[in-house]
C-alpha cells in the first residue's frame, strides 16, 4: 500500500513546492484546500500531514482554521510559517506581531537537536557548541511563547522561537520555509521528517507509478477504444506513451497541423510516435483552414480562442471517423488539478486546448488523465523511463497557439514562415552553443514593425524579429538570459542574411515580472 503524506494549503506561493519536495524524496504527497473535510482526509490515510504558510494572520477575521481534529488522528504534523502560528494559537501559545518583520536570509540557531532538524547545520565555535544553517523567512507574526507540552528548538536574531517541538505527539513547526533553495538544508529537514518522524519508505518513483498507471488503464478502458490529441510537447506526448503502453492498438493519436507550427514539427511528431513507439496516428493538415480563421484578427485573446475552437472542430471531426471511441486521453497535470480546488478557488479559466467538454459530451466519451498526479518535472522523469526521446522530454515549452502569438498583430501564412525560419536558426544556435538545457525557454518574435536598413548598396524596409530567451524553474517568474554576445552576434547575422525579409534582430531583456515571459 502506497504511503502517502498530506499537505494543507493555507493559500502559501509556496505550497505546490512543499509536495514537490516530499515527493523529491520518494514519498507521495497530495494538496487539500484547508477546510477540507476530516472524513476526506481520513480516507486518504496519510502517514503524516504539512500545514504551509499563507498571508493570513491568525488574528484576522477571516484567518484559515482546519478542522482541530486533523490533529486527533495520531499521526505527524509539521507547521511551516502561518502553518507554525495556527499551531502554536491552536494549542494554547501566543502569536504576536513581530517587533521586525523578518524577510529573507537568516542565520539559525538549533538549540535542541531533535529529530526534526538532526544533522543539519554547522557547529559555532563559541556558544556552547550548538549548530547554525541558514534558512530563509518571510513572516510578519511570530511566536513570543509555545504552547503547553511544546518546547523551542531554534531561534534567529529577531525570532527566539524559529522552531518548536512537541516530541511526543510528534507535532513539529517552522517559522522559516525549508521547501525553496534558499534554505540550503531544507531538503534534509523534510527527509527528517518523513523518515525519522512519519517512518515513511522512499517508494514513489516512476518506475512504480507505470506499474500502477498501466493497471489503472487497462481496468478503466477494458477492451474500448481510446483517443488522444498530439501537440508535440512533452504533455501529450507522455500521455500517449503511457496509455498507449498500456492498451497498444486501442489507441489512436490525432496530430493537427493548424499553419502556426515550428519547422518540421509535424514529421517530427510522426516520426516520434509511429517510428519509435509504433502508434497509430492521424496526422490532419488543416493549415489553410486554420489561416483563414485568423485572417484580420490582431486582438491576442481572439486569436486564441479562434485556433482553440477550431482545434475543437478538426480534432472532433476526425475522432468521429473511429469506430467504438468510448474515452478521451488528455494530459492533465497536477497543478491544473490543484488550481480547481485551491484555497482561492476555481480557477476562471481553462487552457484552451484542454477544454474540450463539447466533444466529451457529443461522443459521449471519458476522460483518462494519467498524468494528473503529477507535476512537470516529473512528467519528463516518467518520460524518460518510458523511453521516450531527450529531444521530445527536454523541450522548451510551446504555447498551445503556437507561432500565432509570437506573430505580434495580423497571422499570415507568409509572416508565419519568416517568423519559422528565424526561430529554427535561434534554436540551432542556442543548442550549437551548449546553452538549451539551460534555458527555460527561447525563442524569436516577429513584431508588427518595419525599419530602414542597408543591404549591399540599397536602401531595405524589411521586418524586425525580438529573439527571448529566460531562466525559470516553473515559468511563474522568469529572468532574462546573459546569452553570450558572440552567440547572439551568429544569430543576428544568420537571420539577416538567410531570412529574406528581415533586417534587424533585437533582444528581449525583460524579466517576468512585470513582462510575461510570452508578448502575447
Amino acid at each position: 500500500m502506497q504511503e502517502k503524506i498530506l499537505v494543507l494549503d493555507f493559500g502559501s506561493q509556496y505550497t505546490q513546492l512543499i509536495a514537490r519536495r516530499v515527493r523529491e524524496c520518494k514519498v507521495y504527497s497530495e494538496i487539500f484546500p484547508f477546510n477540507a473535510s476530516i472524513e476526506k482526509i481520513e480516507n486518504f490515510n496519510p502517514k503524516g500531514i504539512i500545514l504551509s504558510g499563507g498571508p493570513s494572520s491568525v488574528y484576522d477575521a477571516n484567518a484559515p482554521i482546519p478542522s482541530i481534529k486533523i490533529f486527533e488522528l495520531g499521526i505527524p504534523a509539521l507547521g511551516i510559517c502561518y502553518g507554525m502560528q495556527l499551531m502554536a494559537h491552536l494549542f494554547g501559545g501566543k502569536v504576536a506581531k513581530a517587533v521586525k518583520r523578518e524577510y529573507g536570509r537568516a542565520e539559525l540557531i538549533i538549540d535542541d537537536d531533535s529529530d526534526l532538524l538532526k544533522g543539519i547545520g554547522e557547529k559555532l565555535k563559541t556558544q556552547n557548541s550548538k549548530l547554525k544553517t541558514v534558512v530563509w523567512m518571510s513572516h510578519g507574526d511570530r511566536i513570543e511563547y509555545c504552547p503547553p507540552d511544546f518546547k523551542p528548538i531554534a531561534h534567529t536574531a529577531n525570532s527566539p522561537i524559529a522552531a518548536m517541538a512537541n516530541k511526543r505527539r510528534r507535532f513539529y513547526a517552522l517559522q522559516f520555509h525549508p521547501e525553496v533553495v534558499h534554505t540550503p538544508m531544507g531538503f534534509d529537514i523534510f527527509k527528517n521528517f518523513l523518515f525519522k518522524i512519519c517512518r515513511c519508505k522512499p517508494t514513489w518513483t516512476m518506475k512504480s507509478f507505470i506499474e500502477t498507471a498501466t493497471k489503472e488503464i487497462q481496468e478503466k478502458v477494458g477492451n474500448k477504444k481510446v483517443v488522444c490529441g498530439i501537440s508535440g510537447g512533452v504533455d501529450s506526448t507522455v500521455t500517449a506513451v503511457m496509455v498507449h503502453r498500456a492498451i497498444g492498438e486501442q489507441l489512436t493519436c490525432i496530430f493537427v497541423d493548424n499553419g502556426v507550427l515550428r519547422a518540421g514539427e509535424a514529421k517530427k511528431v510522426e516520426e516520434t510516435l509511429r517510428r519509435h513507439f509504433y502508434m497509430n496516428i492521424n496526422c490532419v493538415d488543416a493549415s489553410e483552414r486554420f489561416l483563414n480563421k485568423l485572417k484580420g484578427i490582431t486582438d491576442p485573446e481572439v486569436k486564441r480562442k479562434t485556433i482553440g475552437n477550431e482545434f475543437i472542430k478538426v480534432f472532433e471531426e476526425e475522432a468521429e471517423k473511429i469506430k467504438g471511441v468510448r474515452f478521451l486521453a488528455q494530459g492533465t497535470l497536477y497543478p491544473d488539478v490543484i488550481e480547481s480546488v485551491s484555497f482561492r478557488g476555481p480557477s476562471a479559466t481553462i487552457k484552451s486546448h484542454h477544454n474540450v467538454g463539447g466533444l466529451l459530451k457529443k461522443m459521449n466519451l471519458k476522460l483518462i488523465e494519467p498524468l494528473r498526479e503529477l507535476f512537470k518535472d516529473e512528467v519528463r522523469l516518467l518520460g524518460k523511463e518510458l523511453g521516450i526521446p531527450d529531444e521530445i522530454i527536454n523541450r522548451h515549452p510551446f504555447p498551445g497557439p503556437g507561432l500565432a502569438i509570437r506573430v505580434i498583430g495580423e497571422v499570415t501564412g507568409e509572416r508565419c514562415n519568416i517568423l519559422r525560419k528565424a526561430d529554427a536558426i535561434v534554436l540551432e544556435e542556442i543548442k550549437d552553443a551548449a546553452l538549451y538545457t539551460n534555458l527555460w525557454q527561447t525563442f524569436a518574435v516577429l513584431l508588427p514593425v518595419k525599419s530602414v536598413g542597408v543591404m549591399g548598396d540599397e536602401r531595405t524596409y524589411e521586418n524586425v524579429i525580438a529573439v527571448r530567451a529566460v531562466k525559470s524553474l516553473d515559468g511563474m517568474t522568469a529572468d532574462w538570459a546573459r546569452i553570450p554576445y558572440d552567440v547572439l552576434e551568429k544569430i543576428s547575422n544568420r537571420i539577416i542574411n538567410e531570412v529574406k525579409g528581415v533586417n534587424r534582430v533585437v533582444y528581449d531583456i525583460s524579466s517576468k515580472p512585470p513582462s510575461t515571459i510570452e508578448w502575447e
